[in-house]
């Protein structure tokens, strides 16, 4: 976990005074032009080995992409990356309080955050994912299919995704999508296996997930193309059917309704 951020009043007056020196010099020196556009930024990063058992501050300070100096926690001292950076990460260094403000930002800004994310359930959050398979033609070869397997809305994004065939893993023609990052802090994936099915065969999308106590299968059996014109007419002799008996339900209804109530013989005048 991490946050973008100027470290204290001074670093920041100082890094802004550097910036206004830098573009005051190129001005002067080139009179007729205007000063160019120039960006300088201080990152801040939080870097966590097993909770909080050991935790590492990082403070960057970066100018136009390029890193002039950082404070890393471990050294305890700010490390000049560049020429340009070193005279700012030596008068830093020379006062202790700015020098014991950094220090502190392991426990004061770091481990803090740590426990509000832990408290806001970010930390040790995970999300179940939701599988499916499905099929759809290849146009690459004329007898070749392409089975898709959409692995949704899970977290965090570790996650591994393998394709099996009749049980024996699938690493040829397997083709996966980036992982893409949903706006509820998910992720979701698809994996594709490109294969050419015979009757009988099952391909299984297995998925291990951190939220999952075992692997998630889900299996897709193949069938021949005689079993699938099979259910097709099947399909369509129904259709059929019902195509033929609703105008005579409809008639049946209609003559129903028309015909008299019969009344008892008692209640004839």
């Amino acid at each position: 976990m991490g946050a973008g951020r100027i470290l204290g009043a001074g670093s920041c007056w100082a890094g802004a005074l550097l910036v206004t020196l830098m573009v005051l010099r190129t001005h002067l020196a080139h009179c007729m032009e205007r000063p160019r556009r120039v960006v300088f930024q201080g990152k801040s990063d939080c870097l966590f080995t097993n909770g909080t058992e050991r935790v590492r501050f990082l403070d960057r300070y970066i100018y136009n992409r390029q890193q002039l100096l950082h404070f890393d926690s471990d050294l305890g001292v700010y490390v000049a990356d560049t020429e340009l950076g070193r005279p700012q990460a030596e008068h830093w260094n020379k006062d202790q309080a700015i020098l014991a403000q950094a220090r502190a930002e392991v426990d004061r800004f770091c481990r803090h955050n740590y426990g509000v994310a832990q408290t806001g359930k970010m930390v040790g959050r995970t999300v179940q994912p939701k599988v499916k398979v499905s099929p759809t033609k290849s146009g690459s070869q004329p007898h070749s299919h392409l089975l898709v397997c959409s692995v949704t809305g899970f977290y965090p994004s570790g996650i591994e995704i393998k394709w099996l065939k009749n049980g024996q893993e699938q690493t040829a023609g397997v083709v996966s999508t980036e992982l893409l990052q949903n706006g509820d802090w998910t992720f979701q994936i698809l994996v594709m296996l490109e294969m050419s099915p015979q009757r009988g065969d099952i391909y299984t999308c297995q998925v291990e997930h951190i939220s999952l106590q075992g692997p998630i299968a889900v299996h897709w059996e193949a069938q021949s193309d005689s079993a699938r014109s099979k259910m097709l007419t099947g399909v369509g002799g129904f259709v059929l059917g019902l195509i033929f008996l609703a105008p005579g339900l409809l008639i049946y209804l209609k003559n129903k309704k028309g015909r008299p109530v019969p009344q008892p013989a008692g209640l004839l005048s």
